[in-house]
């Protein structure tokens, strides 16, 4: 007789869509959901990227290799935006049953008399005005029901502000009230958010080696883990917010603590 197993494959043959999958923390989440044997999709601005994720995590999982499918979807231009969420979203077709987001903009950190309009907008375009647009096309082509979920990405200076990033500052913590409405607007579909701190992923890459070294150690002698959070770590938050059917409208934090020091 087998043993019961109501808890370890809640995902199993669920369709996952992943906004930001070809690298970071959104192509943890593609290798997380493939492991609990969902299909995955990826999506990536970058076409070249796609196919780059696809053959990695196919090599990776060969026995999944049927499972995992890509298209790229341009999201840094606001005149076509909207177009493109909505073109992708007819590509993947129905039978959605989670979209994770986590494409996210170039860190846009300046002192406010630098700042203008143009460059608000374009801070906010991938990581705020996106959602708004997947909560429009995302539920048509989702199964019905809190079985079916949206996850979005924010980041820890949400709760904790810095010097200059008040423009990032205003989007990251934006996200938890849009996270809470369309948690009301999309019911019964569920809509949380994950809040990572500081990640080990590319988003560092324009640091050179010596300088990231630095920063990394700064963030480890103040976080109570002692340590920069890895995209593995970081993956399973995803997972507990498409497998819990009883929550929505919420946050997961993941900063090592750092809210607490």
């Amino acid at each position: 007789m087998a043993d019961q197993v109501k808890y370890t494959q809640k995902l199993k043959g669920d369709k996952v869509l992943i906004i930001g999958g070809s690298a970071g923390i959104g192509y943890g989440a593609a290798e997380a959901s493939l492991e609990n044997g969902c299909t995955v999709i990826i999506s990536s601005s970058n076409p070249s990227r796609v196919e780059k994720a696809i053959t990695s995590l196919q090599k990776t999982y060969p026995s999944a290799a049927s499972r995992i499918t890509g298209h790229a979807c341009d999201l840094g231009d606001e005149a076509t935006l909207e177009s493109n969420i909505a073109a992708l979203f007819e590509a993947v077709g129905d039978g959605i049953d989670h979209v994770i987001h986590t494409a996210g903009d170039s860190l846009a950190v300046k002192a406010l008399p630098e700042i203008d309009m143009e460059f608000i907008k374009k801070a906010g375009l991938v990581r705020f005005y996106a959602p708004l647009f997947i909560g429009k096309y995302a539920p048509p082509r989702m199964n019905p029901g809190p079985k079916s979920s949206i996850t979005l990405t924010t980041g820890g200076v949400a709760e904790r502000p810095n010097p200059n990033w008040t423009v990032v500052n205003s989007y990251a913590t934006g996200l938890q009230g849009m996270v809470r409405g369309l948690a009301l607007d999309l019911k019964p579909i569920r809509v949380n958010l994950v809040c990572p701190g500081a990640v080990d992923t590319e988003l560092w890459a324009g640091m050179s080696p010596e300088r990231k070294a630095g920063f990394f150690k700064q963030i480890e002698e103040k976080l109570p883990v002692g340590k920069v959070g890895t995209i593995e770590e970081v993956a399973e938050s995803y997972l507990y917010l498409m497998k819990d059917r009883n929550t929505t409208g919420t946050q997961v934090v993941t900063t090592g603590g750092h809210l607490i020091v």
